[in-house]
C-alpha cells in the first residue's frame, strides 16, 4: 500500500487555510481599511498605515484582498489533490510551490502561510512513494 506525502499535505492545508483566512478577512473588511490612511493607531486604514510606517513602498497585495482568498483556495485544493493523488505529487507540489511565492510577493497570506505553503509545496516535489513496513 502506498503512503501518502502527509507532512506536505499537511503543511499545505494549513497555509491555504491561513491564506484563505487571511484574504477574507482583509477583505471583509472593506475598502477603506485597504484604501484610506486612517487616523492613529486603530485607525481604519491601519493595516495601510503599518505597511506605509514599516516598509515604504511596498503593500502590492493589500490592494488585491481576493488575492489570498484565491491563492488559499488553490493550496486547499492542491493538498486535497496532492493526497488523494499521491502519484501527482511533483505537479502538485510544483503549483504549491509557485501559487506560494507568488502569495508571499503579493503581500496577501503573510509571511508564515507563504512560508508553510514553499515548503510543503518542495517536500511534495521530493516526496517518493514507498511501502509501508
Amino acid at each position: 500500500m502506498e503512503r501518502q506525502p502527509t507532512a506536505a499535505f499537511i503543511l499545505t492545508l494549513l497555509a491555504g487555510l491561513w491564506m484563505l483566512a487571511m484574504g477574507g478577512m482583509i477583505y471583509g473588511m472593506g475598502p477603506e481599511f485597504v484604501e484610506d490612511g486612517g487616523s492613529g493607531m486603530w485607525g481604519p486604514g491601519m493595516m495601510r498605515g503599518m505597511m506605509r510606517g514599516i516598509m515604504p513602498g511596498t503593500g502590492f497585495g493589500l490592494g488585491l484582498p481576493w488575492l489570498g482568498a484565491a491563492a488559499g483556495i488553490v493550496l486547499i485544493v492542491g493538498s486535497v489533490f496532492l493526497y488523494t493523488r499521491p502519484e501527482q505529487s511533483r505537479t502538485w507540489g510544483f503549483v504549491i510551490l509557485v501559487v506560494s511565492a507568488l502569495n508571499v510577493l503579493a503581500g496577501m497570506g503573510g509571511l508564515l502561510a507563504g512560508a508553510l505553503g514553499v515548503v510543503g509545496g518542495s517536500l511534495a516535489i521530493a516526496w517518493k512513494p514507498g511501502r509501508r513496513s
